[in-house]
Order: structure tokens, then sequence, then C-alpha cells
């Protein structure tokens, strides 16, 4: 037994915890290092140290000596003879529970070839990972010191990574980055948070992080001495007004860095918000006499300063925010905030979860533990309601990462949504019931749009209609930016027009069969629904129609499984049917697989400009060939059975040999200014994008519309470029647009 393993957070652990939790912590390590011997890490290094090193890391945390001892234990049901029956004997119902649920979030593995065939089968690793995320969320829903745990257990296993094959680095180290980052920063753990990005980043790109950590080693006396300097002149300052106040300095994170350079293209030189001081003091007054002096110090940088104690983060952080310029040119940023703030900002829930156990007489940390807690209720019931378990990966990795923007509702509320929402969000965000109603918003009393964007401090008013049969506008789903609306939307179509759904369901459905000359008997068809309706969960093919029909089952997703299966049915019948899938098919230039026509010439439509990624659609002109169009271009007919010569709509899908370089037309919707053409040329040039084409001309309503044609190598590119063009100020918004 590795006796030496335990001594090194023995001393840690009896300056926690009373004599009989510090007895049960030692009963665990037994165990645990008895069922765990002779098994290594990938190190060499005996296993034990892993669960140890979990451990330690909670009790740097403040964590309850239950959660101590679940990490000790974390690993034995799933590794050892030891399970959670006897777990339960040993140690109790809430420790046991604790390892359970811990367990369990390891069942659903990333890679879906390493599933034994008790594991529920998935299409692709997009439905793994959402199912994955869908039980982490509910595990912190009952119990969030689960999710602490998971958490720590991943930032060892982070800062040990270097053991793993290179491909597994890398795919642990996104799913880090993805999901396990953004849930620390949402729960307040900074520290986490910032080193789990950071050990991301040394592994998905390597060069950059040690162009970075070069950038600052160099800098580093120049770094020290600048921020030694601000600290002894703040101290000075402020030790004048506030007694014990408490003054440090730090360097922005390297994650940080790299999002400003290689995210938002900005050379090390040009990020200003590398140096920053924190002073900590005892009580909120003191933080804003901190602030008047800092001001009188420095010159404050205009638009800069935020008061996150007034109105606090979701992940319940409160601190004074400013960003300065010394006398050296110089800018950094100081933050303000009392001792209890510093702690829930540094360890953010777990930092008040023993007041949750009762350790304390106070209902403030319970209460702000059940507020802090509030996003998990919400994205579980939104994907609840819609059923696309798909949109819990898109919460995780949009809404809870975002930026907010704070308004009030009439009566003085305050709300906090994703930065770039819009006055359907807020009105989702109040209640489902508010959004479905909903005709029409008012902003600091004026009526505005319903893509209207929402900016920090408005007052927000929604109207709504007494009308029972009011509902949203499916083109709703194209304005909203939240996925909490974009799951009610999808929900209220799915409960209340289930037979519009379903119409539209089998018309889609059919026109991908026909599309992909997929040809089936009557009997074939029947085999075939009744397998996607297995697959899909649904338990008709009216369901399963309805679910295509509101969105909740993506039918570009599953068109190629659907494929595979038709094979699968027409294969198994060959002996007794000439039914069959054309195997023609012709392959041009630009990467694009035409089914069941060889050897004719393909074009790409100037009109919608498809680029890989696109859902696309063939046409057979008359001696020009197969000119290819998005599915969703005006050209092309929403119902293609209906068309004036439905035989000439043929499918067609972009093959492997896709070229690398395809152009884009995009439309820009902006206010009128004078260098607001230059913003976005420098955006792209920062992006290394080149600009094949431009125009511009003004609407009758005093805005500008920019049409330029740039070159991109695929769909996943042209949103970036979109996404960064639309976060440009005077940009209202940024579409796809023909030529």
């Amino acid at each position: 037994m590795e006796e030496n393993v335990f001594a090194r957070i023995e001393k840690q652990i009896e300056a926690a915890y009373t004599p009989e939790e510090v007895a049960v912590l030692r009963k665990a390590y037994e165990l645990s290092a008895t069922a765990h011997q002779g098994q290594k890490r990938k190190s060499g290094e005996p296993y034990i140290i892993h669960p140890v090193a979990v451990a330690e890391i909670l009790i740097g945390f403040g964590m309850d000596y239950q959660s101590v001892a679940a990490a000790l234990l974390h690993d034995v049901a799933e590794d050892t003879y030891v399970t959670i029956a006897d777990l339960r004997k040993m140690f109790g119902a809430q420790i046991s529970t604790l390892v359970d649920g811990v367990t369990k979030l390891g069942k659903v593995p990333l890679d879906k070839h390493s599933q034994g065939d008790k594991q529920p089968t998935f299409m692709n690793r997009e439905n793994e990972q959402a199912e994955n995320l869908r039980k982490l969320l509910l595990a912190m829903s009952e119990d969030i010191r689960v999710i602490i745990i998971k958490l720590a257990d991943r930032l060892h296993n982070m800062r040990t990574i270097q053991y793993q094959p290179e491909q597994k680095r890398r795919d642990i180290s996104l799913e880090t980055i993805e999901i396990y980052a953004p849930i620390a920063h949402r729960l307040g753990i900074r520290p986490v948070k910032d080193e789990l990005e950071d050990l991301a980043i040394a592994n998905l790109d390597p060069v950059a992080y040690a162009e970075i950590e070069r950038a600052l080693a160099e800098q580093e006396p120049l770094r020290m001495e600048f921020l030694e300097d601000i600290k002894a002149r703040v101290s000075e300052r402020v030790a004048e007004i506030v007694d014990k106040a408490e003054v440090s300095g730090r360097i922005k994170t390297v994650h940080g860095i790299y999002r400003k350079m290689y995210m938002h293209g900005k050379e090390f030189e040009e990020i200003y918000d590398i140096y920053a001081i924190r002073i900590i003091v005892d009580t909120v007054g003191d933080c804003y006499n901190c602030l008047g002096v800092i001001h009188d110090m420095f010159k404050p940088i205009p638009g800069r300063f935020k008061d996150y104690i007034s109105t606090p983060k979701p992940n319940m952080y409160q601190s004074l925010h400013t960003t300065l310029i010394g006398k050296e040119g110089i800018p950094f940023e100081v933050q303000i905030r009392t001792w209890e703030m510093h702690k829930t900002a540094e360890y953010g829930i777990a930092a008040h979860w023993k007041y949750k156990l009762g350790y304390s007489n106070s209902t403030h940390q319970a209460q702000a533990i059940e507020k802090g807690l509030g996003w998990v209720t919400h994205i579980l019931e939104a994907q609840s309601e819609s059923g696309d378990a798909s949109d819990i990966v898109t919460a995780i990795k949009s809404d809870i990462v975002r930026e907010e923007v704070y308004v009030f509702t009439p009566k003085g509320d305050v709300m906090s949504l994703p930065a770039g929402s819009t006055v359907i969000d807020f009105a989702y965000s109040i209640h489902s019931a508010v959004g479905n109603k909903m005709t029409g918003a008012k902003v600091d009393k004026r009526m505005v749009p319903l893509d209207y964007t929402l900016k920090n401090g408005e007052i927000v008013e929604v109207i709504t209609t007494a009308q029972a049969d009011k509902g949203p506008s499916r083109d709703w789903l194209k304005i909203v930016r939240t996925s909490e609306a974009r799951s009610k939307i999808r929900a209220w179509f799915k409960k209340e027009r289930r037979e519009e759904n379903i119409v539209e369901g089998r018309q889609s459905f059919e026109r991908e069969i026909r599309r992909s000359n997929i040809r089936l008997s009557e009997e074939q068809e029947k085999k075939l629904m009744a397998v996607l309706c297995e697959k899909q969960k649904c338990a008709t093919a009216d369901d399963f129609f309805a679910a295509l029909g509101y969105g909740g089952i993506v039918l570009s997703k599953i068109m190629p499984m659907i494929k595979d299966e038709a094979s699968k049915i027409i294969n198994a019948d060959a002996p007794k049917t000439e039914v069959s899938i054309r195997p023609k098919r012709t392959v041009s230039s630009d990467g694009v697989v035409v089914e069941g026509i060889d050897n004719c010439l393909v074009k790409l439509s100037r009109c919608c400009s498809p680029i890989p990624g696109d859902d696309i659609i063939g046409f057979i002109t008359r001696g020009h060939g197969i000119s290819v169009h998005k599915r969703d271009c005006t050209n092309v007919p929403s119902v293609i059975s209906l068309a004036a010569e439905p035989e000439r709509w043929i499918g067609v899908y972009w093959g492997a040999n896709v070229k690398t370089e395809f152009n884009a037309s995009l439309v820009l919707t902006c206010l009128c200014g004078k260098l607001l053409m230059n913003k976005v040329f420098e955006a792209l040039e920062n992006l290394h994008i080149i600009i094949q084409s431009v125009n511009t001309r003004e609407t009758k309503d005093g805005r500008k519309l920019i049409y330029l044609t740039a070159t991109v190598n695929g769909i996943e590119h042209l949103k970036t470029v979109m996404n960064r063009l639309e976060k440009l100020d005077g940009i209202l918004s940024v579409e796809r647009g023909g030529v």
C-alpha cells in the first residue's frame, strides 16, 4: 500500500476536517489503494496517485469531506472489484451516490467504436457528445458536487496528458476546451477554467502556445518591473483610505492571449489588457472608495468600466473592473472586490458548498447556489421540450461562454442574456408563454423590430396578444441567438402544429429520397421506416415525420444513414427484385458528385454560390450540364414535386475531392460610417481572406448595404468570417448572397 502517497495530503486533511471525517477519508484511501494495487498509469506510476491528486484539488477548493472521499474512490467501481453496493455499506448513501454519479459520467465514450454491446449506438460524434452532456447536466442538477469532482478529475488528467498518444491528447483537449472549461467558467471556478484552457491550447496548437510563452518570457523583466511599480503606487494611495487592503498583480492567461492573437487577428504587441491589478478589501463601500482613488491616479479608458457588484454575472462573480493608462502609456486592468467576492471569484459554487450542507445558518450562499445552477435547469428543460439532444451541445458551446448583456424589465428586474441576443430571446427568457404570444417589443419606450439586438442598460417591454392561437413564426428560428429560445420555438411547433409538421416532414423526406435516387418497393419502404423509427426513438412513422417537420430531427444529418439502411434492404432483397439504387455518378472538378448520370458538365450556380458544407441540389439545364444550387436558393422550388419540370431536379452532394477554394458572396447591412469599410477590409485582411469584388449602396432608411465576394475553403471557414464581421461596430447583419 502506498502510505507515502496519502502522507502528501494528510496534514491538509487534518487541518480542514474533524477527526471523525479524517477517519472516513483515511478509510476511503486505504480501500482505494488496496483495490488499485498493481494498477499503473500511462506514466508508469502507481494508479493511486491519480485519485489522491484529485482529492487534493478538492481540498484546495474547500469541499466537504464526502466529496474528497468520493474523489479517493471515484475509479474503484469502474476499474476494480469494488461495487457501488459495497461502497454504500462501507461509507453510506451520500458518498456512494457521488461515486456512482462520477462513474456514470464516463459511461458514454467519445469513440463510438469502443462501445460494448450494452452501450447505446449513436450515428455520429455529435450525438454521442450530446448524450454525454445530457447525463452530465442531469448529474449536476441532482448534486453539483458530481461535476466539481469530475472537473478536478479532468484537471489532473490534463496535467498528466503528455503520456497519452498524440491523437488522444488532441481529442481530450478539444473536449476539455469546448465542454469542461466552459462549465468551470459558468460555475465560477476561475483557476480551473484558466488552467484547463491553457493545457488544452498547449496540446491543440503547441506552436502558437510556445510562441506566446516565448513572447511573455522575453518581456518578463519589463513586465515584472511595471507590475511592481503599479502595485507599490496603488498600495500607497489605497492605504490612506482603506485598512487591510491587499494589492496583487497578474498576467493574462496564455489562452486569453491566444484568443486575441489567433481568433481576433491581433499581434502580441496589440493586446492591451495583458496586465491586471487586483485590490481586495473588507466592504463594498471600500470597493467604491478605492475606485475613486484609482480613477484619480490614472486616466480611465472610456467604455471599459464594468460594475459587476451591483449586477453580478450569472456565475455569481462580483467585482469592479476598470481599464486605465499609466504615465508609461501601458494600459492595465484593475479589479476591486471584497474578500467574500474574491472567494466566489476563485472557487464559484464550490466556495459556497459548505453553507449548502448546513455549516452556517446563512441562507445567502444556498440561494446563490440555486441561482447559479439555474442555467442547468434551463438547458435541460429546453432540451426536454424540443426533444433535440444537440441543443445541449449548442448551449454549452455557445450560450454559456458568451459575454453577457444586462437589460431591465419595466419593473426594474435585471435580466442577463448572451451578448447578441434579440428581443425575442428576452421574451423567451422570461417564460415560454411570453415568447409564444409576443407580437412586438419596446426598448426604452420606443418600438423596435423583432431582430433588434439588445444593449447593456436598456429597458425592454414585451408586447403580447391575448389570442389563444397566437404562436411564434418559423422565421424566428433564423433571428434568435440563444439555444433556449430556439428550443422553445421548436417545442411550440412540436406541440401545436403536429398535423402541419407531419405533412412538412413527409414532403421533405420524400423529396430527399427522390433526389438521392433511392427506389424502393412499398414493402421495402415499410422496412426502412421501421428501422428509422427505431433508430430515432419514434413510436410511429407519423412521429418521425412530425420530428422532421418541427426540426427535432435534421434530415441532412441522417441522410447518410438513410442511404446506408436503404442499400442494406435492397441488397437483402436483390435475388427477388430488380429494385436498386443507381450506381452511376459523375464527379465535377469542383468536387460535386451527381448520382445517376455519367460524363456531364457540372457548374456551381452564381445566383447562390454554394460552397462545401451547404445542402445542395442539381438542375439539368438545356445544353449546359448540371447547375448546382443551394437547397434554400430562391430559384429552387420549396416542393420539387410541384415544380414545372420536377424530373429536371437531381440529387447531388459534395464528394471527397472537393477543391479547396470557393468564392462566397456576402451582404452586409450596416450603419453609414466613413471608416466602416476600412474596418471590414482590416478584419478580412487579419483573417487572410482574399476579396474578389465589393460594391455598396445606401437604402432609403439611411443604412448601407455592402456586397462582397471573398474566397473561402468551405462552410465552416465562411461561418468564421461571418461571425468576425458581425462583431464589428456598425454591422447590423451579415448574410449569404448571390452574385
